[in-house]
């Protein structure tokens, strides 16, 4: 017996040995794969930096353009606050102008009209020949002192507006 239990410790030795070298084998064919997949992924690694380091730069020059943009919106928003500011300033002015011709429009209608002198016969200049021909004179009230100083502020603005026209177009 003894023969047969050191055949079978030898039988069983070998088969082990055998199941050893198998397993060897198969755990050195996973080492290669594993080393090949290493040099994929630090490949892969490497393209992942040269990928993020672009995207960094693109980040910045989109960070400089969103800031020139800022500045250039901001500054149009001012000019345009200022512009909004000085149109109002104008309406205004020239609403109480309006108003103010409209007041001596609506003065003026309410004053009755003068009489027309009646025109001279022509029989009587032939015979009163020191007869002086008809002047109006200038309007003394104060309706009329009014109307030339809304006409002349009206010239004004108007002189004034063209000169900002002529001054942008240039």
């Amino acid at each position: 017996m003894s023969l047969f239990v050191t055949l079978a410790a030898d039988i069983l030795v070998a088969v082990l040995l055998a199941a050893t070298i198998v397993t060897s084998l198969r755990l050195s064919r996973r080492i290669g794969q594993l080393k090949g997949d290493e040099a994929a992924l630090r490949q892969t690694i490497g393209d992942l930096m040269v990928a993020t380091g672009s995207a960094e730069r693109a980040i910045a020059g989109l960070r400089a353009a969103i800031d020139d943009a800022d500045r250039t919106l901001n500054a149009s928003l001012d000019s345009a606050a200022a512009r909004s500011a000085e149109l109002k300033l104008q309406v205004e002015a020239g609403e109480t102008v309006v108003t103010r011709i409209g007041a001596i429009v609506a003065q003026m209608r309410t004053v009755p009209a003068r009489p027309e002198p009646a025109p001279v016969p022509a029989a009587q200049i032939v015979t009163e020949p020191e007869v002086q021909p008809l002047r109006r004179s200038e309007p003394s009230s104060p309706n009329g002192e009014r109307l030339g100083a809304a006409a002349a502020a009206a010239l004004a603005m108007s002189e004034r507006a063209l000169a900002r026209v002529r001054a942008r177009a240039a």
